[in-house]
């Protein structure tokens, strides 16, 4: 089952990166490879030189973009860095300014192209970094992150031949797809003759890929998928992944145990994760005293002033035991960070002027012990 996290957790497993993990998940292809292709139905690529699961997720979520990214610019300039790496041969060398022209003549066809503005340069850095950390291109001599310094930065680069496995391949032409909508719509369109199909591999793909799975109601298709399954889906995602299947009324989990997690995992070690987990605490504690209100689908709405102070009542109850970082941060920040943390959990989401909190909230709690006095024990999770 560590093979097929090992697939998940990783764009790729390259060979000449890390030869280890890259046989020991070949030699095990042959055990997995029928609940990757029936149960979530997506393709495993490989060969000789890497192994790449091609993950393509149920829906669109707000987590599953490239997290070194922070413009839309970079996913534009990467687009184009790939187009360059696909003229050149395996092992050929190149310098910096020489992808700069090429991504400045293509670029200007969607944006004004300034290389002495400091946010273009950053974006162009965070590619070049990106690129580099997958082993689609190596550098000789240089160093990429100088050019967010200073125009006119040289390095040396080679390219190694892995972009030509970067893109995922579709069953139907992107062209006219302009958003990410389009292309699951695209793919419900292409594969409407097997309904039972695209229901099984969306189910499977929503557990294995986000943190909790949501339904309106009980006529919903995959919620009644997984309720009629629910044996033999726990047993085929336990056999692959580990772990155990939670089915509440509204929402389904797949919970991990300690040593079976793969990619970012909640709670970690980490000050933020704990302010979340003792939100979570308070939250539960508050539905039990009838200050909060679940509707029937198991979500609760409230106002932003109301989300905020129970941040801000956290803080004052237990920031003592919390890093010197959030101490001292300003109340308008950790609300922020904490409501952008548990939007990225599927915890949360923004509707209009209020928020809404989805059971996945209280799914985890943190508390602190009865007879804690500020000595700065940590949260029980």
């Amino acid at each position: 089952m560590s093979e097929v996290r090992a697939l998940l957790e990783n764009y790729w497993i390259c060979r000449e990166e890390n030869k280890d993990l890259y046989y020991k998940v070949k030699r095990e292809i042959p055990r997995f490879q029928k609940f990757i292709r029936e149960q979530l139905g997506w393709k495993l690529l490989y060969n000789v030189h890497v192994l790449k699961l091609e993950k393509i997720p149920a829906h669109g979520e707000s987590f599953m973009g490239i997290q070194e990214f922070q413009e839309i610019r970079d996913y534009g300039i990467l687009c184009i860095v790939l187009m360059f790496l696909e003229d050149k041969n395996e092992q050929e060398q190149f310098l910096l300014s020489q992808l700069i022209d090429y991504v400045s003549v293509q670029l200007q066809e969607w944006m004004e192209v300034d290389w002495n503005s400091f946010t273009q340069r950053k974006s162009m850095v965070r590619v070049l970094q990106y690129v580099e950390k997958l082993g689609m291109l190596r550098v000789y001599d240089g160093n990429s992150e100088l050019l967010g310094r200073e125009k006119g930065q040289e390095v040396l680069y080679e390219n190694t031949g892995l972009s030509r496995y970067f893109a995922t391949s579709f069953p139907f032409p992107i062209k006219e797809c302009t958003c990410w909508q389009d292309f699951e719509k695209e793919r419900m369109e292409e594969l409407e003759t097997d309904q039972r199909h695209i229901r099984t591999n969306r189910v499977y793909r929503r557990l294995a890929t986000c943190p909790a799975m949501y339904w309106d109601d009980n006529e919903d298709a995959d919620s009644q998928y997984l309720k009629n399954h629910q044996q033999c889906v726990a047993k085929y995602m336990e056999e692959n992944l580990g772990g155990r299947l939670d089915i509440h009324k509204n929402a389904a989990f797949w919970v991990l145990g300690d040593g079976e997690s793969y990619g970012n995992v909640h709670p970690r070690d980490a000050q933020l994760s704990e302010v979340v987990l003792l939100l979570s605490g308070l939250i539960r504690e508050k539905v039990k005293k009838g200050e909060l209100f679940p509707d029937q689908r198991e979500r609760i709405v409230l106002s932003r002033e109301t989300f905020a102070a129970m941040v801000q009542e956290c803080r004052e109850s237990w920031q003592t035991a919390w890093s010197k970082e959030y101490r001292e941060m300003e109340d308008e920040k950790v609300c922020m960070l904490v409501r952008r943390y548990m939007e990225e959990w599927m915890m949360l989401c923004e509707e209009g002027d209020q928020l809404v909190l989805y059971p996945g909230a209280v799914k985890q709690l943190g508390y602190y012990p009865q007879d804690y006095r500020g000595t700065g024990e940590k949260a029980n999770e």
